[in-house]
């Protein structure tokens, strides 16, 4: 089937200065406070006392339904789960112009971005992603960083809505790509606090203080960050695995740390799983290779090369 795309030009989405916004709760109350800065803004949220207070403190139209919000050639998305983004673009695509563009900032899944495409794109609505990277409080301060990807002319429409939410702008290609990298980060995120968690508790099983951890972890040539910078950014990115830290040797630290823990009574999660990667690495005879060549345990897995 072929689909026929519409696009407003760049000068009308421009020149219009109208942007609609579904969702109000604490990050879309702050979308709005920057939105409200670009023109004309028609904020709904299904909880009238929110969207009352929301459009009063930052000077938006109240939207009393989303056919409202629909009148907006953009549409700005800031909702708490993927199937309340779909259930609202279903119910935008009714009544939108073929041409108008949303933007999805909900954290979600590439699969969702997919399917929101699907939904919208039938009706001729484009739609990108914009994944918010900061807290509220970046957004509100404008010094968060929008995480973007679709179709460049969507993107190019789309770019003076965005820079009104902040001038921090990646954009990372296909459609799906933004909200991938949205949720990598707070994966990484997440992981790294359990590891963080069970490595204080390991630390004050030694007198070694938060304050001394941190300084510690904090320096470039550190485990925390030298992996990033060096073994992922240079190693893995080249695919060079000779010299350097043998595997071998780094199964041996981690067994250190296993004992260690088991010494001090730390409960371990994160350390624990990770060291069961070293040990397939060893059967899978890298072991005279520099650690970072775990990575090409993933390589095989999944099929896709990392470099």
């Amino acid at each position: 089937m072929t689909t026929t795309r519409h696009h407003l030009t760049h000068d009308a989405a421009v020149t219009t200065r109208t942007v609609g916004l579904v969702g109000l709760g604490n990050m879309g109350a702050a979308v709005a406070s920057r939105l409200a800065t670009y023109g004309t803004l028609l904020a709904y949220d299904r909880d009238e006392a929110r969207r009352t207070a929301v459009a009063a403190k930052v000077g938006a139209t109240a939207c009393a339904g989303l056919p409202e919000v629909a009148a907006a050639p953009v549409v700005v998305l800031s909702l708490p789960s993927p199937k309340i983004s779909l259930a609202v673009a279903a119910e935008l695509a009714e009544t939108m112009a073929p041409g108008s563009l949303v933007i999805e900032t909900s954290t979600v899944n590439p699969s969702d971005m997919e399917q929101l495409a699907r939904i919208l794109n039938a009706r001729g609505i484009r739609v990108i992603d914009a994944a918010i990277l900061s807290g509220v409080a970046g957004m509100e301060k404008g010094t968060t960083t929008l995480l973007t990807s679709g179709d460049e002319a969507d993107l190019a429409d789309a770019l003076p809505v965005l820079e009104a939410m902040t001038p921090s702008i990646k954009t990372y290609g296909r459609l799906g790509a933004g909200m991938a990298a949205k949720v990598i980060n707070n994966a990484v995120a997440h992981a790294v606090m359990v590891v963080l968690s069970e490595v204080a508790a390991l630390g004050a099983s030694a007198g070694i203080s938060l304050e001394e951890l941190v300084d510690l972890l904090g320096d470039p040539e550190a485990g925390l960050i030298r992996p990033l910078t060096h073994r992922v950014a240079e190693r893995v990115a080249q695919g060079d695995y000779q010299g350097g830290m043998p595997t071998d040797a780094a199964r041996k630290d981690s067994t250190l740390a296993l004992e260690f823990a088991q010494q001090a009574g730390v409960p371990l999660f994160a350390i624990q799983g990770a060291h069961t990667v070293y040990e397939l690495a060893l059967a899978g005879g890298l072991a005279r290779q520099d650690y970072a060549s775990i990575a090409s345990l993933w390589e095989q897995w999944t099929g896709r090369e990392l470099a």
